[in-house]
């Protein structure tokens, strides 16, 4: 038979029929997100698969084969893919343009094969699967197209006639998985899936393609779901990473993935894999994931936080720091405090700072990996993601940052806070603290007392630029080699002084820049140097708190907390182990003393 134009599909074709159901994917985030109970009730599929869309839509050019398309889509969304089900859809997707021959054009039968051939691949990459999931709906519409090719070869007419049969498989998704007969709903992920078919169906029958390039450029906001449901968190991490050059075979990665939580899904291939599981300990398991290939990118989401932003507000006002904030878990977790990580690199291995490497494994690299860890700025669009959520539930949100004479962290989150003020309507205040470490810390715990104490928002503000003032931290370096190492000091400047047994002293100036504050012939010197500081610029004032820091080194935490403790005559507010993206200069076995006056 002649095939007509309604017989084949072309590359450009594809990418406009992706476009339309991502669209209709994105309009519909918020309805997916408010079913979301399985595996985990964190309210986020929409979102994610909306994410993963986005992906692919911010990354692809339409193309006349095929082929090229469907390819590029698969590696675009293996990329950006976002939780559970954006991992599943993304590996649907990898193992289609697999089972796609070269070729500029693909009739409906070859298309049909494709989606059948797919199958194995997504339960393949998944550790457990479960029925009554997207799995489910992808397989009922996997048959379905094949039953049809031979009889009909209209695309368009299938792809239409499939979608009374998706709606079908959804609704039987309540009765095939218990957790959603409890609370009658279906699968959210697979509500995702009938909706993208379902974009794909209207812009075949409207074909309006000018539409669709406009919808896709714009900017989409993560929207979340207030209603909750309380099925157990047993897993707090949703933990996602791309792999490259795996040294081990996927089924003995999903092996020890299984070991390490639940959720698992592999997709990708070898040469780049994404994971997905659901962790309690993101930090230990990509310790030992660096030796299984290199680690490209990572992705870490709070599940418990994301609940409690969702259901379990303390306050109206959220509160935004990143990893170099140094303040215990306890009193970040009590004051729901949202930290963004910096990003953290040795060699070609990536990680997120005091996220998926803590301090444990990061001194033990640094001293043993050939490589010098090198730091990068957190993006526009995970500020952009963040701040999108916490719009949707609160009424203002503060976030305050390390100094932007160290990073571009501050100005990304200044431009992705003006887009979601003009999205929601809602204040984000953005903070430039001049300071890092536990400076920056007893900042953020300072405003979020402030809030705490239902204290309006033009107070907190303007106590809190005040504070930027009134913060000081002073750090102890037992030795130069790291300073050396990183580049902070020059090498023949620092082989003379460490030849000397110079032990510097390092603080931040008004402007948010480091200074040598002195210089002494030991750290117990050093240490002395500080005390003798604080005592003379404590004098007349009030300290309203302080934070003990130390690089792996209690002991010197111990002894310098015994003489902090004369001169205010108060214990810290927080003795933790500083940050590794500021351990990594100052090095191990180095001492911060951070304190914040009242105005």
């Amino acid at each position: 038979m002649h095939k007509t134009e309604q017989q084949i599909v072309n590359g450009k074709q594809l990418y406009y029929a992706f476009v339309a159901g991502s669209k209709q994917l994105l309009h519909h985030q918020a309805e997916i997100n408010q079913i979301n109970v399985f595996p985990v009730s964190d309210k986020d599929t929409g979102t994610n698969l909306a994410s993963t869309v986005r992906s692919v839509i911010d990354n692809l050019k339409p193309n006349k084969s095929y082929k090229t398309t469907i390819a590029n889509i698969a590696e675009a969304a293996l990329i950006g893919a976002r939780g559970n089900s954006g991992v599943i859809f993304a590996q649907f997707l990898y193992g289609m343009s697999v089972e796609t021959t070269n070729k500029q054009t693909i009739t409906l039968s070859e298309f049909a094969e494709s989606v059948k051939k797919s199958i194995p691949y997504i339960y393949d990459a998944i550790g457990a699967p479960v029925e009554g999931t997207m799995l489910t709906v992808i397989k009922d519409w996997s048959n379905f197209l094949n039953s049809r090719k031979e009889e009909i070869h209209d695309f368009r007419k299938v792809i239409i006639d499939s979608f009374q049969m998706l709606e079908k498989s959804l609704l039987e998704t309540t009765s095939k998985l218990k957790v959603l007969s409890k609370y009658g709903v279906v699968d959210a992920g697979a509500k995702g899936f009938v909706v993208f078919i379902k974009g794909i169906i209207d812009f075949i029958n409207s074909r309006n393609i000018r539409y669709l390039v406009v919808e896709s450029s714009e900017n989409v906001s993560l929207i979340h779901s207030d209603e909750s449901y309380d099925e157990e968190i047993t897993h707090r991490f949703c933990t996602e990473a791309i792999l490259k050059n795996l040294k081990i075979g996927k089924a003995e990665l999903q092996n020890f993935l299984a070991k390490s939580g639940d959720s698992v899904v592999v997709a990708g291939s070898e040469s780049v894999c994404r994971i997905h599981i659901h962790s309690n300990e993101p930090a230990q398991l990509f310790y030992q994931l660096k030796d299984f290939g290199t680690i490209t990118f990572q992705k870490v989401d709070d599940m418990v936080r994301q609940r409690e932003i969702v259901a379990n507000r303390k306050w109206n006002i959220a509160l935004v720091t990143d990893s170099t904030c140094d303040l215990s878990q306890e009193l970040i977790d009590f004051y729901q405090i949202n930290v963004v990580p910096l990003n953290l690199n040795f060699g070609e291995n990536h990680y997120l700072d005091k996220v998926t490497i803590q301090a444990d494994q990061f001194y033990d690299m640094l001293e043993n990996s050939q490589e010098f860890p090198k730091t990068s700025q957190i993006n526009q669009r995970a500020f952009t993601n963040i701040y999108s959520h916490l719009a949707s539930h609160y009424d203002a949100i503060i976030a305050i940052h390390l100094t932007s004479q160290f990073s571009g962290t501050f100005a990304n989150s200044v431009k992705a806070a003006n887009q979601i003020k003009k999205e929601f309507n809602k204040p984000v205040y953005v903070f430039d603290s001049k300071n890092l470490s536990g400076a920056l810390g007893l900042l953020v715990l300072k405003t979020a007392q402030s809030i705490e104490a239902g204290k309006d928002i033009e107070s907190i503000i303007k106590s809190l630029k005040s504070d930027i003032l009134n913060a000081k931290i002073f750090v102890s370096v037992r030795n130069l080699k790291f300073m050396i190492k990183g580049g902070r000091v020059s090498k023949p400047k620092g082989l003379i002084a460490s030849a000397l047994g110079l032990n510097p002293v390092i603080s931040m100036d008004d402007n948010g820049k480091s200074i040598l504050f002195g210089k002494t012939f030991s750290q117990k010197s050093s240490l002395n140097k500080i005390f003798a500081h604080i005592e003379k610029i404590s004098f007349g004032r009030v300290v309203w708190n302080y934070i003990m820091l130390h690089a792996h080194n209690p002991e010197g935490a111990r002894a310098a907390q015994e003489k902090m403790l004369e001169i205010t005559g108060k214990l810290p507010v927080s003795v933790v182990d500083i940050s590794p993206v500021i351990g990594m200069h100052a090095g191990n076995g180095a001492i911060a003393i951070s304190i914040l006056f009242n105005n």
